[in-house]
């Protein structure tokens, strides 16, 4: 783990390296990834087999082999333990109440000479999502993608979620059958983008497409943009930690770990003015690793990818912070909301000693679908908005093109574009 100080003369040097975390060698993958694309446009389910039974080791019988059957979701959700079904059934509802908050409305304004100028929101037609399923199945993915989408009002949704093995995990399926999702696909990867973004026999094109994925899958979504729309493009899982001394150097240590336990590329950050607290947090960081079933992931993570950073105050911390823009940011403070107004870039941010990032996961219902990689700074959480779009309302009276047409006509004019000059003047009365 990097332990720096903002004293230290190489400091910049070693920060400068913690703000390249994000950074995945994306050129090198494109072109694995641009052929597998190129092969699903051309093939379609053809090209979707091979990918499958190269990728996830088994070979669709048919056509029909690639879709999860409504039964078998609904048989998974039965089969859930009572706890387990309600505490889906609780992140369920939260997730879903915390999202119609966020569904932007249509509106209208009326001018006096009778101009009526507005904005029409409607949903998407389609969406794509994407539930990661390789090294582990993430059924709060599913819900975190679901729900707003279903909150916008997309009719048609699909889920695409890899299955090695011919496998499909049993929990993810009760999560599809308890948001209603009937339209559920063993494909992963690039294939899976790439299906969901031109179509193939089964499986429909779509408008949209979200969800989170391996660098192959990131890949993927960017070349496909501009053909569909999509979030973002995710790296690796990282948390940073701002605290004092008034910090639990136990709770900030698994704080770390939790996002160091997704996977070894992931990024765990403290930045805090006390030596104290520094000190402590390592040790304890010690601790927990050797109680973690997934101690060599975790390990590996903090290891090449951790750091504690102590500065001279809190200002210097924020501001340290703010330069790395985290997907998660817990501010473990005296007073956590005094310093929320000095936060410019986090993908979440987590206020007090009681909130752990892992709340955020699962039950409080803020999007768990992040900007990674510093991308906080332009990128915001997975939402409704994501699921649709804007369309501009303008409507102009007799009266109102009258009172300000000569100004756009002179406007048109001075662009050189003569036949918009005119379709203002022929309109023009007066």
């Amino acid at each position: 783990m990097i332990f720096i100080k903002s004293t230290d003369t190489d400091f910049n040097e070693n920060f400068q390296e913690l703000l390249g975390r994000g950074k995945m060698d994306i050129a090198y993958v494109s072109s694995i990834v641009g052929g597998i694309i190129d092969e699903i446009k051309a093939n379609k389910n053809k090209a979707l087999f091979e990918h499958i039974a190269k990728f996830d080791n088994w070979t669709p019988k048919n056509d029909d082999d690639l879709k999860i059957s409504q039964e078998s979701m609904s048989k998974a959700y039965d089969n859930l333990d009572k706890a387990l079904k309600d505490s889906l059934h609780l992140a369920y509802e939260r997730i879903k109440l915390y999202h119609e908050k966020q569904k932007p409305k249509s509106w209208f304004d009326t001018e006096a000479n009778g101009t009526i100028l507005g904005q029409k929101v409607t949903p998407v037609d389609s969406a794509g999502l994407y539930i990661p399923g390789g090294k582990a199945a993430y059924p709060s993915s599913l819900l975190m993608n679901v729900i707003p989408a279903q909150v916008a009002g997309v009719e048609n949704i699909v889920v695409c979620t890899p299955t090695p093995d011919n496998e499909p995990n049993e929990l993810l399926l009760a999560a599809c059958h308890l948001c209603g999702v009937d339209q559920v696909y063993k494909v992963g990867g690039a294939s899976a983008i790439a299906a969901m973004a031109y179509g193939t026999q089964n499986i429909p094109k779509v408008d949209v497409v979200t969800g989170p994925g391996n660098i192959f899958v990131a890949t993927a979504k960017k070349m496909v943009f501009g053909d569909v729309n999509i979030d973002m493009i995710a790296g690796p899982s990282e948390i940073g930690i701002l605290a004092d001394d008034s910090a639990n150097p136990s709770h900030m240590a698994i704080d770390l770990l939790s996002q160091a336990e997704h996977d070894e590329m992931a990024s765990s950050i403290l930045i805090t003015p006390s030596q104290k607290l520094a000190d402590a947090v390592e040790k304890e960081i010690e601790n927990w690793l050797q109680k973690l079933p997934r101690e060599a992931i975790a390990r590996k993570s903090i290891e090449e990818r951790g750091a504690i950073i102590v500065t001279k105050d809190m200002d210097a911390a924020v501001s340290l912070m703010n330069e790395i823009a985290p997907e998660h940011l817990e501010v473990a403070t005296m007073s956590p909301f005094e310093l929320l107004p000095y936060i410019k870039h986090a993908g979440a941010i987590f206020l007090g000693h009681n909130t752990p990032e892992a709340i955020g996961d699962y039950v409080a219902g803020p999007n768990h679908t992040l900007p990674t990689g510093g991308t906080a700074k332009f990128y915001s959480p997975l939402g409704v908005e994501d699921f649709m779009k804007k369309s501009s309302i303008i409507s102009f009276s007799s009266a109102a093109i009258n009172e300000i047409g000569e100004e756009c006509a002179l406007i048109a004019n001075t662009e050189g574009l003569t036949a918009h000059e005119q379709s203002v003047r022929v309109r023009l009365t007066k």
